[in-house]
């Protein structure tokens, strides 16, 4: 048994059990990556990987127990490389922080500024998705710190933590007849063609369950995963928006107005997440602090490691 015949079966799985893309995942050939296989099932006397014919189609019962003792063990092993670099190099590496376009666009840019000023030898790599997307980079090692509005709080082998609270706003032309209103009620709001996030995005969830509870039902004419997106279709007279108010821009966005919205869809909350049992660097505990100072470095190990 060796790392390499590991990571075959982790990313065979990654891969939905087509051989010839993790072949490509992982540099060699689709016979390597068989012949690997194999051998491993055969060190191990069970069968991993359920066949039809010479096609793998699934995870045995001995398979989906073994694939959660094989994420441990490479997980360890990157974690031992990390270590090694955090001693041999206090200040130097890589960090990789995966979020949506809202929270790198309007929240990030002045943390971000100041950490690259004061750990300049540290590389800093951004990584925009959906929060599904940045689930599945903080899961696969390809990101160490995600951060996002949905889903984070939900997976298992996820950590996360409340980074900040905001709340919806209503984006509108600067002569919209909503903005005449002392105030707002969804009722006012169903009156017109909503743009909003997509729904896996940004505090939609919230905005749909207000919705439901009124029984109403918005004319949701665009979803997009990108406020600027958004705002430009609002702009060009195709609705009302729906974004979060930290997208709202005054000096910016000066044909359009904002209408606060928190009393019809709440409040969210931005979380911050790591992979549970993964090594952080220093600067990484940094990183998170300058977003959330409560979340110290004790907090956090005491939490990634239980």
């Amino acid at each position: 048994m060796n790392f390499q015949q590991l990571r075959i079966v982790r990313e065979t799985v990654r891969q939905n059990f087509n051989l010839t893309e993790t072949g490509k995942a992982l540099f060699t050939s689709q016979s390597g990556i068989s012949k690997g296989l194999k051998e491993l099932e055969d060190e191990l006397g069970v069968e991993i990987f359920s066949r039809f014919g010479k096609r793998l189609v699934g995870l045995t019962e001995a398979g989906r127990d073994l694939l959660k003792v094989v994420d441990r063990i490479l997980l360890d092993a990157e974690n031992i490389k990390r270590v090694a670099s955090q001693f041999s190099g206090r200040k130097r590496g890589n960090l990789t922080v995966a979020t949506t376009h809202t929270q790198a666009r309007y929240v990030l840019p002045n943390v971000i500024k100041r950490f690259m000023l004061d750990v300049p030898e540290v590389h800093l790599s951004l990584h925009q998705g959906s929060p599904k997307e940045i689930a599945e980079l903080l899961l696969n090692g390809d990101a160490d710190i995600g951060i996002a509005t949905e889903t984070l709080s939900q997976i298992p082998n996820l950590i996360s933590f409340p980074c900040y609270e905001w709340e919806h706003g209503i984006i509108v032309p600067a002569d919209h007849p909503l903005l005449a209103l002392d105030t707002v009620t969804l009722q006012d709001l169903s009156k017109f063609p909503v743009i909003t996030y997509h729904p896996s995005f940004t505090g939609r969830s919230h905005v749909d369950h207000a919705f439901r509870q009124a029984n109403l039902e918005p004319d949701i004419v665009i979803t997009a995963m990108d406020a600027d997106v958004i705002k430009t279709y609002v702009g060009l007279g195709l609705g009302v928006g729906v974004v979060s108010s930290l997208a709202f821009n005054p000096e910016r966005d000066i044909s359009l107005a904002l209408i606060p919205a928190g009393h019809l869809f709440g409040s969210n909350y931005a979380r911050i997440a790591v992979r549970r049992g993964r090594y952080l660097r220093d600067y990484a505990y940094d990183f998170i602090g300058r977003l959330a100072p409560d979340l110290t470095e004790s907090v956090l190990r005491e939490k990634i490691y239980a």
